[in-house]
Parts: C-alpha cells; sequence; structure tokens
C-alpha cells in the first residue's frame, strides 16, 4: 500500500488514479491520518455471462424491432440532410 499526503496528491493525481486502477492499494492521508482510499469501482468489474433466458429475451426484443430496410450510413446521411 503507498500512502501520499494530499498536498502530494494535487500534483499527481492522475498517476495515482492509474495505480489504483492497476490494483494498487493507494491511501491519502491528512495530517499523517489515512482521509481517503482509492480503488477502482465496482463498475469496472467484468461483465457477467448472459442466461439462456436473457439471450432469449433479446432475441425475441431485437425481432420485434423489425428491420430499418436500410444500412445505418444511409440513414445518418438521410436524417443529416434532411431539412429542418
Amino acid at each position: 500500500m503507498t500512502r501520499y499526503s494530499i498536498a502530494e496528491a494535487k500534483e499527481c493525481l492522475t498517476a495515482l488514479v492509474d495505480r489504483a486502477l492497476a490494483g494498487e492499494d493507494v491511501t491519502l492521508t491528512r495530517d499523517g491520518e489515512a482521509a481517503v482510499e482509492l480503488r477502482p469501482s465496482a463498475r469496472q468489474a467484468a461483465p457477467r455471462p448472459l442466461g439462456e433466458a436473457e439471450w432469449r429475451r433479446l432475441r425475441a426484443r431485437r425481432a420485434a424491432r423489425g428491420s430499418l430496410d436500410q444500412d445505418s450510413v444511409s440513414l445518418v446521411r438521410a436524417m443529416r440532410d434532411r431539412e429542418p
């Protein structure tokens, strides 16, 4: 675990965040006492695999949408070029 004062952290916060994201325990201190710990957020965890029921729901949802009868590039160009 590495410890940095808040004053030190001001100068190299980006590097400290990168170190925390890489798995290192980073603690910021105020007056020598631990004040803040930097660690990756839970949202950065690997996504869980989808179960068969979820795949069926997604397939049904995609099938219910239907087709746009054109590719995405043509669709975006048509939207862009349309008069407001």
